[in-house]
């Protein structure tokens, strides 16, 4: 506007300006000495006519400004207009969503409890007076083993029908008290094992005698015709050993949703006997532990512990050997709740400590986040020393006789593997915050590139096979199923008693020593070599088995 002001004042002014341009104009005439052929009349018609193009061209600007401001106003008003409609569309639409997705869930609800309905399945000879006396319950995870009943009791275990969904074969097996059966069907159900062990305590529920019946359960666990070495190659004694730790761990979860009498009336002096002289039995026997035990994933311990903790009979053991046992089953879902139940809590910074010295880092802070050691017991500082001890570590079993290619390839991929279980033990305790994942993502992959680009190295150096002649004579064809061959048997074995599905999300490489000494001589006295966790490039991913 300002703008607009000042050239309409110099347009004013231009009528003053040229009069002055007259009287110059004629006082050079008077002076002239020459007749100029330029008059006066000319040059005042000139300016006139630029004056008033110029003023027409004003008038036109200041029109067409106007004329965009009252757009501008008139855009505005759309704009508001559009908006207010939108936002009121998307709060019609959001409430018609919402409706619909109600009764959506509220269809899906009906359905589920129609299907419930239709999918229950009813032992014979049920009244319903005695189905009114036994409220039905749910299991509760496995790795929780409380140490105190729950407010939800169940009611006695010989009272009442329980229901069980999907496998009333599973009732029917506990109630004709048939370990051998029951055996067999998780077996055989093993690919739905994680639905089969949450109906274990329903079902247990309807034995006649279900404290006895994981007992007779236990036999075999240690089978007379086979060795402590070969019965870590048997699968399916693995499988079994499992499938034993698994109902002690559902007969636990029965007895606390029992009533405080009916789990005194199930867990008899004389149950408690019988499982004495089991523990006693087994006890020995754990003096014979191989790596297994030494890498804290040892079912013969585990069981043995899971024994004392589901029939109450810790304090007929001692504290002290229970104690050296929790090692060897550091890596183990239900260490936690084992110590708990055995009241070895307080013994834990001894436990975490023994961890720490023989390489165990990540045991040692799963335990430290368990019992709420981390004040004590940095996370961080104990990862950062595990990294540290993978990267100086070497290979004293093959520096003499294989390459130093050959021994850093393992060193390498010992770095790799501890790299991979700390980022794990990272994510899992959320301490990303402490200790950032990022630099060591870098590092795993200039490993693998490292690993990679050897491999190629090598099968570049590999010598050409030959080529069979057109009429395949000479050279005929390479048998291409050896490896078949040899995994046949495996595959066999296996056949029964898979790989169970219950992992824990934790691995590392373990320890070199090949024997655990005995839990009753002096504390943790481990042999010198079994310290270098790293020395055999033993590596252990480290399933987390029921």
């Amino acid at each position: 506007m300002e703008d607009t002001q000042s050239v309409a004042t110099l347009m004013d002014s231009t009528t003053s300006k040229i009069q002055q341009l007259q009287k110059a104009f004629a006082e050079l005439e008077s002076h002239r000495a020459v007749t100029l052929n330029l008059k006066w009349k000319q040059l005042e018609e000139h300016f006139h006519g630029l004056e008033k193009s110029l003023k027409r061209r004003f008038t036109e600007l200041e029109d067409q400004e106007k004329e965009f401001e009252t757009k501008i106003v008139q855009s505005k008003k759309i704009l508001e207009n559009r908006q207010a409609a939108v936002i009121s569309s998307e709060k019609a639409s959001l409430e018609s969503l919402q409706e619909k997705r109600d009764a959506a869930v509220s269809a899906i609800t009906i359905a589920m409890e129609k299907h419930t309905k239709s999918n229950c399945m009813e032992p014979a000879g049920a009244t319903p007076e005695v189905q009114g006396e036994s409220p039905m319950f749910d299991a509760k995870p496995l790795d929780y083993i409380p140490l105190e009943n729950t407010e939800d009791t169940m009611k006695p275990f010989n009272n009442g029908v329980v229901e069980v969904k999907c496998y009333p074969d599973l009732v029917k097996l506990c109630q004709d008290m048939d370990s051998e059966g029951l055996h067999k069907f998780i077996s055989d159900n093993r690919k739905n094992l994680a639905a089969v062990r949450e109906e274990i305590p329903s079902a247990l529920r309807t034995a006649v005698d279900p404290a006895c019946l994981v007992l007779d359960s236990l036999k075999g666990f240690y089978p007379s015709e086979v060795s402590i070495s070969d019965a870590k190659k048997d699968a399916n004694l693995l499988g079994l050993r499992r499938t034993c730790i698994m109902l002690m761990e559902c007969l636990s979860i029965l007895l606390t949703t029992l009533e405080l009498d009916s789990v005194s009336s199930l867990i008899s002096a004389s149950v408690k006997g019988r499982a004495k002289a089991i523990a006693e039995e087994w006890k020995p026997k754990l003096d014979e532990l191989d790596i297994d035990a030494n890498n804290g994933n040892s079912l013969e311990a585990h069981a043995f512990l899971q024994l004392l903790a589901t029939f109450g009979i810790n304090s007929n053991f001692n504290q002290e050997d229970l104690y050296k046992l929790i090692p060897m089953v550091s890596r183990r879902r239900q260490t936690a709740d084992l110590c708990r139940s055995l009241g070895l809590s307080e013994r834990m910074p001894g436990v975490i400590d023994v961890l720490v010295n023989n390489g165990r880092h990540i045991d040692a802070v799963n335990l430290a986040f368990a019992f709420e050691l981390t004040d004590k017991f940095s996370p961080v500082s104990l990862l950062k020393s595990y990294l540290n001890e993978a990267s100086k570590v070497s290979s004293p079993v093959k520096s003499g006789n294989a390459p130093p290619t050959t021994a850093q390839n393992d060193v390498n991929e010992k770095q790799l593997t501890a790299l991979k279980a700390v980022i794990k033990c990272i994510e899992d305790h959320k301490l990303e915050a402490q200790y950032p994942v990022d630099p060591l993502q870098n590092r795993i992959h200039q490993l693998e590139k490292e690993k990679a680009d050897k491999k190629r190295a090598t099968e570049v150096a590999k010598p050409q096979p030959k080529r069979p002649r057109a009429n395949c004579v000479g050279n005929g064809a390479r048998a291409t199923n050896v490896a078949s061959d040899k995994n046949f048997y495996a595959s066999r074995m296996t056949d029964r008693y898979p790989q169970y599905i219950y992992d824990r999300p934790y691995a590392y490489p373990g320890p070199a020593d090949t024997h655990v000494p005995s839990f009753l001589g002096t504390a943790y006295n481990f042999p010198p070599g079994h310290g270098n966790f790293f020395g055999n490039g033993y590596h252990y991913q480290a399933t987390y088995l029921h």
